[in-house]
């Protein structure tokens, strides 16, 4: 396997804001931020390797 990207400084800084409760208390919370990204953007390449559509939770369809 390949390395895998960063994710965007954008999204890391958003996303260090928005730690849950579990996942704060990190030293470095856009390491961390940066660390959960990655992981869920790899997850979410689909077998052929493509990308996938990332969406803010307030953009989620109902379900």
């Amino acid at each position: 396997m390949g390395e895998t990207p960063r994710p965007d400084p954008e999204r890391v800084e958003a996303r260090a804001g928005d730690l849950l409760p579990d996942e704060a208390g990190s030293a470095d919370p856009e390491a961390q931020a940066a660390a959960i990204l990655a992981d869920s953007d790899e997850r979410g390449r689909d077998r052929a390797g493509g990308a996938v559509e990332h969406r803010r939770s307030g953009e989620a369809p109902p379900g």
